[in-house]
């Protein structure tokens, strides 16, 4: 099979990230017999150094024409001094909208050889941890309108959420057949007992759980469920919601498995075309350095394969070789742990590659 990737390497710790995951299709195209060909599309704050835009037409292009897109990391404190609308996050949140990509998913999935890297008291790793965050992404305040004017002397900032039936249908069935080849439990979260959005979030969700009679639905507000992923976050099996809630409570979710640097996600539209990525940033701070973790980047690669290309096998190949590399104990700075033997990102990647 072959296959076009587009490739965004992005800033901070980005390139090395993805270069190594680069390194792990490479070896898994010359296990299967595929080919994977990849074209460069320079994107958030190196896009506005070299174009002085954070998703010039070129790269926006070269992603709405391959396959399948390979996100690294934008942003940085260098472009902190950037308008609102030319800093590198716009450049992200623009593809998404131009690729239509509606549903982020982000599995919190704890490693059992990391069990120990868990910030949560020994008895509730022990349970464990195996849920999905399905987060809106396209809508909500992210994608509202933003103003900020001045009355009588004072600064006044509005930012406005707003949601359509649509928008929510499509991505509760997303969580609802994700569900079904899981553990077949849906729990929706929202601000109902406030939020107009979350009341319509609620009642269209409700009726979209009636062509699912095999799945159980369970509302919950955002404040309980930020609680619950700690105190108890074996209840979950599959979380939908809207796009504010599911980016804060996805980077909760993955802290709780012991590193973010772990943790890869999947955000797809209609079709199989869909843009993958760790869930971490940049990192400028240990930029260059050899020192990143590059699994969340490498496991995003394996969804990749799994969901936009359909190559089951392959996907477990890369999930078995990563599973191998940490029972063997091997670690990065950020899952290192006693009795553990230190390896940076380079290293890692060649590691992963060897097992696979």
């Amino acid at each position: 099979m072959n296959q076009t990737i587009a490739v965004i390497r992005g800033d901070g710790i980005g390139p090395e990230i993805v270069g190594e995951a680069l390194g792990v299709l490479d070896a898994v195209a010359a296990k299967f017999g595929h080919t994977f060909t990849y074209k460069e599309a320079p994107m958030g704050g190196c896009a506005i150094d070299r174009f002085g835009v954070p998703l010039p037409e070129e790269s926006l292009a070269a992603c709405l024409a391959a396959d399948s897109v390979l996100l690294g990391a934008v942003g940085g404190p260098k472009w902190d001094g950037q308008p609102p609308v030319n800093r590198p996050e716009r450049g992200l949140l623009r593809l998404r909208e131009a690729m239509g990509l509606y549903t982020n998913v982000r599995p919190a999935r704890m490693f059992a050889d990391l069990a120990a890297a868990c910030p949560l008291r020994a008895d509730i790793a022990a349970r464990g941890i195996d849920f999905v965050v399905v987060r809106e992404l396209i809508g909500g305040v992210y994608f509202g309108q933003h103003t900020t004017t001045e009355i009588d002397g004072e600064q006044k900032a509005v930012d406005i959420m707003s949601y359509t039936e649509h928008e929510i249908r499509r991505v509760a069935r997303v969580a609802f057949q994700m569900a079904r080849k899981r553990r077949r439990r849906v729990t929706s979260v929202d601000k109902a007992n406030v939020l107009d959005t979350s009341r319509l979030w609620r009642k269209t969700v409700t009726a979209v759980a009636e062509e699912y009679p095999d799945v159980e639905l369970l509302h919950m507000y955002v404040d309980n469920a930020a609680m619950q992923i700690v105190r108890d976050p074996g209840q979950f099996d599959v979380i939908v919601t809207e796009n504010l809630f599911g980016d804060i409570l996805s980077d909760e979710a993955s802290q709780i498995t012991g590193s973010i640097g772990m943790i890869p996600s999947s955000s797809m539209g209609e079709g199989t075309r869909g843009m993958y990525e760790p869930i971490h940033g940049s990192a400028p701070d240990i930029a260059g350095q050899d020192k990143a973790n590059p699994i969340g980047t490498i496991l995003a690669a394996a969804m990749m394969l799994r969901y936009s290309f359909d190559m089951e096998t392959e996907a477990g190949a890369v999930e078995a070789a990563v599973d191998a590399v940490l029972k063997e104990g091997w670690r990065c700075g950020d899952i290192m742990q006693g009795g553990g033997t230190p390896v940076g990102c380079r290293e890692m990647g060649r590691l992963i590659r060897e097992r696979i």
